[in-house]
């Protein structure tokens, strides 16, 4: 792996205000095809309406082409969104745009598991796969996939 310069990791670093002034670092992937998953069981947001906090699990399960996500970075960032005023499906699309436009991934879930408001939970998923992707290596992937799952759930 070629040494990258980071400017969170082992040092101090302040949560940015918003997901736009968020900086999110990566590093160049020499693991190949890896599935990669973060949860981050405390995450906060900012009903855009009430002003009340949201809380959720954020699950992002990718598979890296040329970069991978530092995770410092990534904690930031997501930190970032605690007092970012936006519903739960919009939460859930900037992060995911935000991810797949910096990694460009083969492949990238983000899955939000918002809490219980008002009698109804709200799990917003969006995934998608890198165009041009060979069918066999997609099939290899989508088992990787697979089987995380299969474990995940087992792991609840």
């Amino acid at each position: 792996m070629k040494h990258t310069t980071f400017t969170h990791l082992g040092k101090n670093s302040d949560i940015a205000s918003s997901p736009d002034e968020a900086k999110l670092e990566r590093f160049e992937n020499d693991a190949g095809d890896i599935l990669v998953p973060f949860l981050c069981n405390e995450f906060t947001s900012i009903c855009p309406v009430t002003g009340q906090p949201d809380f959720a699990k954020i699950e992002i399960l990718y598979i890296p082409e040329k970069y991978g996500v530092e995770s410092k970075s990534l904690k930031l960032y997501l930190m970032s969104y605690r007092n970012h005023g936006a519903f739960h499906e919009s939460v859930t699309a900037q992060i995911f745009t935000d991810l797949w436009k910096f990694l460009q991934p083969k492949f990238l879930r983000v899955w939000s598991d918002f809490s219980v408001r008002g009698g109804i939970s709200i799990k917003p998923i969006l995934l998608k796969w890198k165009e041009k992707i060979r069918s066999e290596e997609k099939g290899i992937i989508k088992e990787m996939i697979e089987n995380y799952d299969r474990l995940r759930y087992f792991d609840r």
